[in-house]
């Protein structure tokens, strides 16, 4: 059986030894091989060995050209991919609340910053993002998850200024490709 490359990337080599060294002086004995796998890639940031793989299994499919942070979760990112088509427009409102997120901060992505928006205008520019015909429902979400700011009267409507997290901005980026 032919064993699979699996590169291990680590932001910080100093943080990765002083992890090793902290992980072997609690270790009653030698560790096997499989607790030294364990070892090392918790040390670079994972979980345990099963989630490194994971994480490598699912950038399989994915152009990923850098390394990425281990925190990415590389199996939501393929999971919200395949709910937008190639034009880049949302297919359908997903079912599960972690992929819903996402997909409201891709529509965020195609709000301009600091532009206020009145409310057809909002409306219009959601309508040409998605394709299930409810430009209300994702006006409302993103209001509701503090992405987007309206006034008490619903007539303006304008972008809030937040960090994506790291799943939303590899999508930006694999979706603009």
């Amino acid at each position: 059986m032919s064993k699979v490359s699996m590169p291990l990337y680590v932001g910080d080599v100093s943080a990765l030894a002083r992890n090793l060294r902290r992980q072997l002086h609690e270790s009653e004995s030698l560790p096997s091989h499989v607790e030294m796998l364990n070892i090392l890639v918790k040390a670079g940031g994972f979980r345990n060995f099963q989630h490194f793989k994971a994480q490598h299994d699912a950038r399989k499919g994915l152009d990923v050209p850098r390394p990425s942070a281990a925190e990415i979760n590389y199996k939501l990112v393929k999971r919200i991919l395949r709910l937008f088509r190639e034009d880049g427009n949302l297919a359908h409102w997903p079912k599960k609340y972690s992929e819903r997120v996402i997909c409201l901060w891709v529509m965020w992505s195609r709000i301009a910053a600091r532009r206020i928006y009145s409310e057809y205008e909002i409306s219009e520019l959601l309508e040409q993002q998605h394709l299930f015909e409810d430009h209300a429902l994702l006006r409302r979400e993103l209001v509701d998850h503090r992405l987007v700011r309206r006034t008490p009267d619903g007539r303006q409507y304008q972008r809030i200024e937040v960090q994506p997290p790291a799943e939303a901005v590899e999508v930006f980026r694999l979706l603009r490709q």
